[in-house]
């Protein structure tokens, strides 16, 4: 393994990875990421952290939390997954992804370890982060949750802040398949004696979020109880301001860091600077208009839905495309009748095969076209629309990702 590309190729194919394979890579428990930490002497312990959790919003807050944070002065560092373009966008420093070199000395010194403890591919990447920000002294880490909470590798943090952005039905299949108990699973991000802040309040999920928190005398807020000034940002979407309202009253909880007004306002209008954010109504073209968004769960749909709204357009084009387990009907019943659906299985091992699709969509009176691979996909949708027409791309991160890859490699 002498380069980067060798080094990403061994990573996928000998790691169990749940981006790429779904459940047979799905590994809960803490166990295996304990004794990593044991291995690599607790670099988690070295730095303070934030932890952010929750089914929807969780990215944008983390993102939205980290560019305050760096707009005060601190060196932050930011764990998010997964990743759209390049691996290195899961571990940043001031935006700054960590280089290829680090990537291939973490892997390449510690290789005989991930395979004999049988690690997956997200715990080794939890640790590969840590790591680097305990040698390069962050002041703090933005750290997002992979999956659920409870059993998810960063749960190993003992973070000075812990948020909770939501719960919605997702992965029901690993967390349970009522909101009550996807909560109960979140939850196990909230530690003892540690200020949690909630950024929704729901009603079928208040009251376990409540008796966890006291339970572990931890001090427990909700978001959406505070009355936040209406803070603007370059993270665009009527959506993201509940993500903007969750950031701004959770660090607003952060005692140990004195952040001004003049922070908030720069933090907030620069996220995508600041941090490389990427997917979330990122416009790519202007005429016809290009939005990518990775929205990919019914209450995700629900907040695109709204927006779609306030587009002025004369035809709408939906490219899309699933991973397996979602459910796909409830999704594009939140969406407009009139549109025409352009859909594809992403080119994954999750991806949903077309079969699946249709037999999902044959009695729901929608305009739909089919296509062997999203770039096919969204060349028939490009090649139709005029200079008045909206595209969005949606349904799944990989869709978008496969969409930004090719744009990319083209460039």
């Amino acid at each position: 393994m002498n380069t980067y590309a060798a080094v990403l190729e061994w990573m996928y194919h000998r790691l169990p990875a749940f981006q790429r394979k779904g459940a047979p890579a799905y590994r809960p428990g803490l166990e295996r990421m304990i004794a990593f930490s044991d291995y690599l002497e607790k670099p988690e312990q070295k730095f303070r952290s934030i932890h952010v959790g929750g089914t929807n919003g969780k990215g944008s807050t983390a993102h939205l939390m980290a560019s305050v944070l760096q707009a005060s002065g601190f060196k932050v560092g930011l764990y998010a997954s997964p990743h759209l373009i390049d691996f290195r966008e899961r571990i940043k420093i001031d935006g700054s992804p960590i280089s290829e070199k680090a990537v291939m000395a973490f892997v390449q010194n510690h290789q005989p370890y991930f395979e004999n403890q049988q690690l997956s591919f997200f715990e080794m990447t939890v640790g590969m982060a840590f790591s680097y920000f305990a040698n390069c002294s962050v002041d703090i880490a933005v750290i997002e949750v992979g999956l659920g909470g409870r059993l998810d590798a960063t749960n190993i943090i003992q973070p000075v802040l812990s948020v909770i952005t939501n719960i919605g039905l997702d992965h029901t299949e690993f967390l349970g398949h009522t909101l009550e108990a996807i909560a109960v699973e979140k939850a196990g991000i909230i530690k003892p004696q540690t200020p949690i802040v909630i950024g929704e309040k729901q009603k079928e999920t208040t009251a376990v979020f409540i008796k966890c928190a006291i339970a572990k005398k931890a001090p427990i807020t909700f978001a959406s109880d505070d009355s936040i000034e209406n803070f603007k940002s370059d993270l665009e979407g009527p959506y993201q301001q509940k993500n903007i309202q969750t950031a701004v009253h959770a660090l607003r909880r952060l005692k140990a860091f004195s952040i001004s007004e003049a922070a908030y306002k720069a933090g907030l209008e620069n996220v995508i600077p600041h941090t490389g954010f990427l997917g979330r109504w990122q416009m790519i073209q202007r005429a016809p208009k290009v939005v990518l968004d990775v929205s990919h769960n019914t209450e995700g749909f629900r907040y695109l839905a709204k927006q779609l709204k306030q587009e002025t357009y004369q035809h709408l084009f939906l490219v899309m495309g699933f991973v397996k387990g979602k459910a796909v009907r409830s999704i594009i019943e939140n969406l407009p009748e009139k549109a025409i659906y352009f859909i594809s299985k992403p080119d994954i091992l999750r991806g949903m095969e077309l079969n699946e699709v249709k037999a999902e969509l044959k009695t729901l009176p929608r305009d739909f076209r089919y296509f062997q691979s999203v770039l096919d996909a969204y060349t028939s949708a490009l090649e139709q629309a005029t200079a008045h027409d909206f595209i969005l791309v949606c349904g799944s991160t990989f869709v978008v990702a496969e969409l930004l890859q090719n744009k990319t490699s083209q460039s």
